[in-house]
């Protein structure tokens, strides 16, 4: 399994809603059938997230309440 950290400083504000999003070409992280979001921990570990995943076009958007520092794992 592969995986692309992001930062907070990453993630845009979704005009006109609460959320944030980071967003990832599908050459990044192939077409995003299998992805997991993971967030930073304070300790520098990882937790899972049910993060809402949108796609447009070759772009995939990992959508969530605040910005925050992560990763997505996806298959290679």
């Amino acid at each position: 399994m592969a995986h692309k950290n992001f930062r907070k400083e990453d993630f845009a504000k979704i005009e006109g809603s609460d959320l944030y999003q980071v967003e990832f070409r599908k050459g990044e992280i192939g077409e995003g059938s299998n992805l997991v979001v993971e967030r930073q921990t304070q300790n520098d570990e990882y937790e899972n997230l049910q993060a809402e995943i949108r796609r447009h076009n070759d772009r995939i958007f990992i959508c969530w309440s605040e910005p925050f520092n992560g990763r997505v794992i996806f298959d290679e």
